[in-house]
């Protein structure tokens, strides 16, 4: 499967040009926290909730197994890997 992102280390880019198809319900194997480092328009959404805007210094908690998407942005937006 293709990633709808590029990885350098633990920050991960996604495009502003990216296609909204590309950006799937998924679900994560384990526990993580990103921070968001860049980026404009974009949200976040866990399944069943309403979507919220992801906000520079932004710290979001995806919890392991729980489906959850992005939303696109307007300009590229980056998030940190935190763990």
């Amino acid at each position: 499967m293709v990633k709808p992102y590029k990885q350098n280390g633990d920050i991960r880019t996604f495009s502003s040009k990216i296609s909204e198809s590309e950006l799937v319900w998924h679900r994560d194997k384990e526990d993580r926290l990103v921070e968001v480092l860049e980026g404009f328009g974009w949200k976040f959404q866990y399944d069943d909730c309403l979507p919220f805007e992801l906000i520079l210094n932004d710290k979001v908690l995806i919890e392991k197994m729980r489906y959850h998407r992005i939303l696109k942005g307007i300009t590229d937006l980056k998030i940190k890997i935190v763990r």
